[in-house]
């Protein structure tokens, strides 16, 4: 189970830190990631930390402005949103997987499990 938290609701360029909390106690064996999907849009990746120290991926223009990192001790997942801006306004959800492939990294459909999300809107 994933429980997604940190959303709200706040001006452009402020930073805004997203927490994904797991139950289990596997967690480093999985690959999390965050996705998003905007009002009218499809889910979108955003980035995911891969198990086993096995590094992060990034969607190309949030490279440098978003940050995910992982607390295994914890069973969480963060993503770090700073200089927010408006069209980063969307739902974020984290999800899972325990066998996500390098090259599937930022396809949806190789994760397992996903929470419930957490809305982000980023006013002007």
């Amino acid at each position: 189970q994933l429980q997604a938290s940190g959303g709200g609701l706040v001006q452009a360029g402020v930073s805004l830190r997203l927490s994904c909390a797991a139950s289990g106690s596997t967690f480093s064996r999985y690959t999390m990631g965050w996705f998003r999907q905007a009002p009218g849009k499809e889910r979108e990746f955003v980035a995911a930390s891969r198990r086993g120290g096995g590094g992060s991926t990034y969607k190309d223009s949030l490279r440098g402005r978003f940050i995910i990192s992982r607390d295994n001790t914890k069973n969480t997942v963060y993503l770090q949103m700073n200089s927010v801006k408006p069209e980063d306004t969307a739902l974020y959800y984290c999800a899972a997987g325990s066998s996500v492939i390098l090259s599937s990294t930022m396809n949806p459909s190789a994760y397992t499990y996903w929470g419930q999300g957490t809305e982000v809107t980023v006013s002007s």
